[in-house]
């Protein structure tokens, strides 16, 4: 699959000279060459490593004016002839000729690339000029170019620019046909009446409507035909090509809006853009039928936003396709319907939370902001080139890596999840799985610069080597060291054309193809050492591979149209440096396969779980030796999964619309393989599969696992990259965007996410009463992230799925306990009490669920005062707390009175006012419901299990005098007695920090317990005593202590309690107080100043009292003045 990264690079191109038609008019790829014509001239660029421009040819304004500027083109499949067409219907045909001239790229060795001079060989006017009519796109094959017209007719001309005359469709060729077919599958987007599409032949034809497009798939020998009115007629290409244009037959006509159109040969399917913004997706192969829709409705965005489908570009492997609209953006999809990169910035998934930015705003570092006009793909795929509406000054160029690697002839990533570009890895970092990153690492340029792109990769079993190949030679890296390893002479490397690499153990395997001879062979070296001289062995093969793959000493080799070869390799010594192995290739099994399905994109071998249980009883194992696997899986190029008995060479059918897959079971060297018990896994449009091994009637068992709760599922935008099997996860990859001041896009970034798969597989494990192994699959991972997660998931699903039973199936199992198995509950409840996490596991699952089935579920975890008990013991006070409310439920109220009395003093004991504020807030509720409607003491709100899972965002209310400690009910009583008794220990022993957090924990009335314990707890004996105290108790330096002894200061001053002010008052410097307070009691300040003179431990304080006297003798002396005035 295809992810973007980095910034997109912008190609400039030669200023127009026609100010009238700014937009670009074509843009081709063809090899390593990029031709842009623009309306007044045309442009030959490299598209390899060095984006240079190799050649242009400039109209003159003469030109322009007499005959038009360029409105139509297309390019020859040979690259040497371009055909252009212009507005005043001339036809003008170059053609390419390469120099001797090399471009210099700075490079030791010399480039590839030489210069090109474009020429004019023919300019003609076209049979149809001068009539009043418009022209479609241009295709064509080696021989002929084809264009639509407005008038409905299709008009050919020949490379020699021989006018072949216009024709059109027969409107009854269709007649007795009824293609009237539903969709046989959905994916991203669901078909809508408004969305589906019939295909039918009808008596009216589209003769009378404008051709606007012609899109022809010389694979296929099809050519589809867009007509104004949104039609689509499917046409039918002989052999003998678009020359004999009697024999193009019109076959179907689909009666959509469509406004582009777009095939994926490899694929057979047809992209059809519309005019709502959709693109739908069809099956050539099944009478055109409607596989799946997608668009940015579910992004937030509707057609307003982006307006219709321009565009659409498959890539070359027809894995994913590009789509362009014409008012903004540009997004790729994969096949499935994931979109895997948008440059349409996204908020929210809903259109209510998108962003709906207008250009004159931030959005001005969005690419391709006013639309795409045309986007084309590399011939690797490594490069999105588009160009923007109303714009013919620059290319913008998007960066696109390649993922999954495991299909054709590459190896496979168990270990490794890897992204490689066109001169780079993308490696994830997984070693903490909490945050994975992705890790770029550059190849070599001395090895890049000569071998560009990067073709191949593979990961080594073990995880610690990476083999590269690009168009010569390999390159090994050693992720443990961080080096590189190449070939030391590079006459070797050159010789080696790798079209595939693979893994043995130690040893890689390069499938080599030697042009002299133009064959294929298989080579093993060993990867402490590339070179001629430690070549373990050369095999010849019958053909080009189609695909291959290795199981610890087999190899499987896949040749067109479908025969198989399976090798076993024998190693004879060590392979270390100084010894000299030998290796010894032989053929154990060849089969050929008929068959009428669609080439194999990907083979893996699938190893038996269960040798002794398979091959008892199974007679198409006979002649197997020891360790070779009978069995292979089969991916094919249209998305169907089967299973190959390699034996007998039968083949069943598994699912179809897959894109790729990884066979888990003993394919990792971790100890800790977590997915061992798994036979592979798949991907496609229905999301993640797992498939189990079973012994019963159906060897293999499917398991939609990412399907069955939506917070498991991956998001639309996040693709499954690989597996760690270590971890029991699935990493995928979605796009990021950064954006930054300095430059005028934003920068891709690829962004791996972890998905946890280890509930589906205790679950499975569980279900067939694997107890044992289950308990083990769950000690490996304890240690892992999200462990708790995964246990409350599992119990989550597991009892979902037992409450959601039939109420019948219920009853009926009921009344036959003693004849039941233990329930899948029971076997989770069992499996997750061997954990710590057992009790929160429990009671966040019910919390999710509703309060009628709490009896269910706690009848197989225990009783919810048993489990309340255990965490009281254990001093999991927050986790017992949440158990208060379900005792409520299935206990009653005084049961959850009681408990909720002892849990409060013991948080009161521990310090966790915020707790038990929440204690006290559900005791006095459950006080009050209790006295107003005791029949219904049992009844309580779900909502109040918050209390003690979060902390409440509004302010609670307070124990007033009115609701508390004035009614004298039992239950008031209780809380009153507990907090009241905690607030005297504190304040007995001056712990007013805490005094102040139990306050506003609690919200306990402070001022009416000053008032009734003045002269108790809260009495001061000494003024110098209790200075010294409480300065000690509270760190006037730290900030929260002196906003604590302003909230107590505060509360003091309220009840006149002067001992405590003046402490306060002095701890804090507070003279306005102390003035308040001495102005009208001198004796009172004369004792005070006296005190603090008195003990040199008060120094600190010499400044106050300075300032103190000043102001008290000033207001002395005005008090003298008043009094002789008078």
């Amino acid at each position: 699959m295809y992810m973007v990264y980095g910034w997109p690079q912008v190609i400039p191109l030669e200023p127009g000279s026609c100010p009238s038609s700014q937009r670009v008019v074509y843009l081709k790829l063809a090899g390593r060459l990029l031709l842009v014509v623009s309306p007044s001239h045309l442009e030959l660029w490299g598209s390899s490593q060095h984006r240079v421009r190799l050649g242009k040819y400039l109209r003159d304004e003469k030109s322009v004016r007499e005959e038009g500027e360029n409105m139509r083109a297309v390019w020859s499949p040979d690259a040497k002839l371009i055909a252009v067409l212009t507005s005043a219907f001339f036809l003008h045909i170059y053609k390419i000729k390469f120099t001797d001239k090399r471009i210099k790229t700075g490079e030791r060795q010399p480039s590839d690339l030489f210069f090109a001079s474009i020429s004019i060989l023919l300019s003609e006017q076209v049979p149809f000029a001068g009539k009043d009519i418009s022209v479609s796109n241009i295709v064509s094959d080696s021989k002929t170019m084809l264009m639509g017209l407005s008038d409905g007719c299709l008009h050919s001309i020949s490379w020699k620019g021989e006018f072949g005359g216009a024709f059109n469709f027969d409107p009854h060729l269709c007649d007795g046909k009824d293609d009237r077919l539903s969709p046989h599958s959905l994916g991203n987007g669901l078909v809508s009446g408004e969305a589906s599409a019939a295909f039918a032949c009808d008596e009216k034809s589209s003769t009378n409507s404008a051709i606007v497009q012609l899109e022809f798939c010389s694979r296929l020998r099809l050519l589809f035909v867009l007509y104004s009115d949104g039609h689509l007629v499917v046409c039918s290409v002989t052999k003998k090509g678009l020359k004999h244009t009697e024999s193009i037959k019109a076959e179907k006509r689909l009666v959509s809006d469509a406004v582009c159109a777009s095939a994926a040969p490899e694929q057979q399917i047809l992209a059809i853009g519309t005019s709502r913004g959709v693109v739908e997706l069809y099956d050539l192969s099944q009478s055109m039928s409607l596989i799946r829709t997608v668009s940015l409705h579910d992004w937030g965005y509707s057609v307003e936003d982006t307006g219709a489908v321009s565009s659409i570009a498959w890539t070359p492997d027809n894995s994913a396709f590009a789509v362009g609209w014409k008012l903004r953006g540009l997004s790729v999809w994969s096949v499935s319907g994931c979109r895997l990169m948008s440059t349409i910035r996204q908020i929210g998934l809903s259109s209510a939370s998108s962003p709906k930015i207008k250009p004159s705003q931030d959005c001005k570092y969005e690419p391709l902001i006013n639309g795409t006009s045309v986007i084309q793909w590399d011939e690797y795929g490594y490069r999105l080139y588009a160009t923007e509406e109303a714009s013919c000054d620059r290319i913008l160029a998007f960066s696109f890596g390649k993922c999954c690697l495991n299909r054709g002839v590459s190896g496979k990533t168990y270990v490794r999840q890897v992204i490689y570009g066109e001169d780079r890895l993308l490696m994830v970092q997984s070693e903490d799985t909490d945050e994975l990153k992705l890790l770029h690492l550059k190849i070599p340029v001395s090895y890049i610069a000569q071998n560009w792109p990067v073709r191949h990769v593979a990961a080594s079993p073990d995880g610690k080597y990476m083999a590269v190949a690009g168009l010569h030679g390999l390159i090994l890296y050693d992720i443990r060291l961080k080096k590189w390893r190449v070939f030391g002479d590079v006459s070797q490397e050159q010789k080696i054309q790798c079209k595939g690499l693979l893994w043995l153990g130690k040893i890689v395997v390069i499938c080599n193809y030697i042009d002299g001879s133009d064959t294929y062979e298989l080579l093993f070296y060993p990867r402490y050492h590339l070179d001629q001289s430690s070549l373990l062995c050369r095999k010849v093969l019958l053909a080009k591979p189609m695909v291959m793959d290795v199981y610890q000493d087999y190899i499987l080799v896949s040749y067109l149209p479908f025969d198989v070869q399976i090798f076993h390799v024998k190693i004879c010594g060590e392979l270390t440096p100084s010894s000299k192995p030998d290796l010894e290739l032989s053929a154990v099994r060849e089969l050929s396969i008929m068959t009428a399905k669609s080439h194999p994109a990907a083979m893996r071998f699938v190893p038996d779980q269960h040798p002794r249980e398979c091959n008892v009883n199974n007679d198409s194992s006979a002649g197997l030796s020891d360790g070779e696997p009978s069995r292979c899986l089969i991916l094919r190029a249209n998305g169907e999964l089967s299973l190959l008995d390699l034996v007998d060479g039968r083949e069943r059918e598994l699912t179809d619309s897959v894109e790729l897959f990884w066979v888990t079971c003993c394919q990792s060297e971790e100890k800790t393989n977590l997915v061992e018990e798994v036979s592979w896994l798949d991907y496609g449009h229905r999301g993640m599969q797992v498939w189990y091994p079973s012994l019963g009637a159906d060897p293999y068992k499917q398991e939609d696992f990412l399907q069955l709760d939506p917070e498991l599922e991956f998001d639309r935008e996040v693709y499954p990259l690989g597996l760690l099997p270590n971890a029991g996860v699935v990493v995928g990859v979605s796009q990021r965007m950064s954006l930054s001041a300095c430059t005028e896009f934003p920068c891709f970034e690829p962004t791996p996410q972890a998905q946890t798969i280890l509930h589906c597989l205790l679950r499975h494990l569980l279900q067939r009463d694997k107890n044992e192994e289950a308990l083990r699959l769950a000690q490996l991972s304890a240690e892992k992230p999200h462990f708790s997660h995964c246990l409350e998931w599992l119990l989550f699903t597991v009892f979902d799925a037992e409450i959601s039973r039939p109420n019948v199936n219920k009853i009926q199992n009921s009344g036959h306990r003693h004849l039941q198995k233990v329930s899948l509950l029971q076997k989770s409840c069992d499996l997750i009490k061997n954990f710590s996490e057992y009790h929160d596991v429990v009671v966040s699952v019910a919390r999710k669920t509703d309060a009628r089935h709490w009896a269910d579920l706690f009848s197989a975890a225990g009783r919810s005062t048993e489990l309340f008990e255990d965490c009281f013991q254990r001093r999991w006070y927050r986790t017992a707390a949440c158990y208060i409310l379900v005792i409520a439920k299935l206990e009653g109220a005084a049961v959850s009175q009681y408990c909720a009395l002892r849990l409060l003093q013991a948080t009161l004991d521990e310090s966790l006012y915020d707790l038990a504020g929440e204690l006290v807030r559900f005791l006095l509720r459950s006080g009050r419901e209790i006295e107003q409607a005791p029949t219904d003491s049992e009844k309580s709100s779900p909502t109040l299990l918050g209390y003690f899972l979060f902390r409440s965002s509004q302010k609670n209310p307070s124990l007033d005098k009115s609701s508390s400690f004035k009614e004298q009910s039992p239950h008031v009583a209780s809380v009153r007695n507990i907090l009241e008794s905690h607030a005297s220990y504190l304040m007995s022993e001056k712990e007013l920090s805490k005094l102040v957090a139990f306050v506003k924990g609690t919200q306990f009335d402070v001022v009416d317990f000053l008032q009734r314990e003045r002269y108790g707890s809260a009495r001061l004996e000494n003024f110098a005593s209790g200075l010294e105290l409480i300065g000690q108790k509270l760190q006037m330096g730290v900030l929260q202590s002196r906003l604590d002894a302003e909230f107590l200061l505060a509360h003091m001053c309220s009840v006149k309690f002067k001992e405590w002010i003046v402490v306060l008052a002095t701890l804090l410097r507070r003279s306005d107080v102390l003035y308040d307070l001495f102005r009208y009691d001198l004796r009172l300040w004369n004792a005070y100043s006296m005190t603090l003179q008195s003990n040199p431990s008060f120094g600190q304080y010499n400044e106050l009292l300075e300032m103190l006297e000043d102001k008290l003798s000033g207001t002395a002396a005005e008090a003298k003045t008043g009094s002789v005035v008078s």
